[in-house]
């Protein structure tokens, strides 16, 4: 892929010039509002840095959860300019609006290597408008921001796979270059979708099977093991003719699981045993269970230790390993210990294998640091689970195309 990196620009001269940043902030929060895994904040800071060391007006945008279009205090980015702040040991002031007159009164009173963040870009319905021309506009009023001799650079990976204004229509009209973050992410995924050393092993969690059908195909195409756990694993296990009982279950798509099961069930990996429990609760009541002895009205929240066993037994010969989305209900701690198994055979196979691994964001990302695990265990942690899945599945992504010169 051919596009103008944050080196290029750099080398032209960011020196009083304002750059506008995509980056991507949304972190998760807790019931008070505090940031609860500042990995994608850190994953941003190489950009940025640059950028003001260079002697840019630096102006970030991004999102935070799913404020619908309007303006809610529990979805502001103020979290994020306090740890904007302390990490760059200076300050981040927020804009009051996201393209409107404090935004605008900021950005132009900005000071060489000062960095301004504009309140959540998502408090604007356009910004993810399905009409071009409403996007576009909101496009026109981010890029105003910038003023004369401006630049965009899209560093906000977990965003590229989404025609969105403040990721792709901006791009259009601004000189574009990749941030470090999207430029590392692509070049990384891109081994890895394009010529990933055998046994490749991908391994895919989460909750339902239907958002993750057309990876599985995809990449049981190009894979020679797909092991599969987490919520999704129980509409395959249905397809098999096991009763889940109150286990996480899609009925409109067990057909479609056992197609996939006939098609590739040489190279499917499925759970052994689970982790069963009385109810959705930390406290519940547990036990370890086969496939078929879940008790009547318990649910399973987590892959077992023999699941565990098995999956580090097809890990182990890996070269490269992809992994998205956990084995279980990884928040509470009874349920932990499949996503914790898995993840620490796929770090035992960089180690001792020298496989190439990668994480592909999302909740695997953030299990990885809640659990307390080496991240620099993994060959590459992306920030984008959305992204890194559409890229391994060969899917083009809105964000990096418009960047192509």
């Amino acid at each position: 892929m051919a596009f103008k990196t944050l080196d290029d620009l750099l080398k032209e001269g960011v020196e009083g010039r304002h750059v506008l940043v995509r980056s991507d902030f949304n972190v998760p929060l807790d019931d008070e509002g505090n940031i609860t895994d500042s990995g994608r904040i850190t994953a941003s800071l190489p950009t940025i840095k640059a950028l003001v060391e260079g002697g840019a007006k630096v102006i970030l945008s991004a999102h935070l959860g799913r404020p619908k279009g309007e303006a809610n205090p529990k979805y502001s980015l103020e979290p994020v300019a306090e740890a904007l702040s302390e990490a760059l040991d200076q300050y981040v002031a927020l804009a009051g609006d996201v393209s409107g007159e404090d935004a605008h009164e900021r950005a132009n009173g900005l000071n060489d290597g000062d960095v301004l963040l504009l309140e959540n870009v998502r408090f604007d319905p356009r910004e993810t408008s399905k009409d071009e021309a409403e996007r576009g506009a909101f496009a026109d009023e981010l890029v105003a921001l910038a003023a004369d001799n401006g630049a965009f650079v899209s560093d906000g990976f977990g965003v590229v796979h989404r025609a969105q204004a403040s990721v792709y229509d901006v791009a259009k009209r601004l000189p574009a270059y990749a941030g470090k973050l999207v430029q590392k992410e692509v070049e990384t995924l891109a081994a890895v979708a394009k010529e990933p050393e055998h046994p490749y092993v991908v391994v895919l969690g989460g909750a339902k099977v239907s958002d993750k059908l057309g990876v599985i195909e995809a990449l049981a195409g190009k894979a020679d093991k797909v092991i599969i756990g987490g919520g999704m694993c129980y509409t395959l296990l249905a397809a098999q003719g096991y009763n889940v009982q109150n286990s996480l279950l899609q009925e409109d798509q067990i057909d479609n699981c056992k197609d996939l099961l006939e098609r590739f069930g040489d190279k499917i990996v499925l759970p052994v045993d689970l982790v069963a429990a009385t109810e959705f609760d930390a406290n519940a009541e547990n036990k370890v269970v086969a496939l078929d002895g879940i008790p009547e009205g318990w649910m399973s929240l987590d892959i077992g230790p023999e699941s565990v066993k098995k999956f580090d037994e097809v890990i182990a010969t890996s070269k490269t390993v992809f992994w998205n989305g956990p084995m279980g209900v990884f928040e509470m701690e009874a349920f932990s210990k499949g996503t914790a198994g898995v993840a620490q055979s796929i770090i035992d196979a960089t180690a001792k294998n020298g496989s190439f691994t990668v994480v592909g964001g999302g909740d695997s990302a953030a299990s990885v640091r809640l659990l307390g695990l080496d991240e620099d265990g993994f060959s590459h942690i992306s920030t984008g689970g959305g992204a890194s899945l559409e890229f391994l599945e060969g899917k083009e992504l809105p964000g990096v195309k418009v960047l192509e010169s």
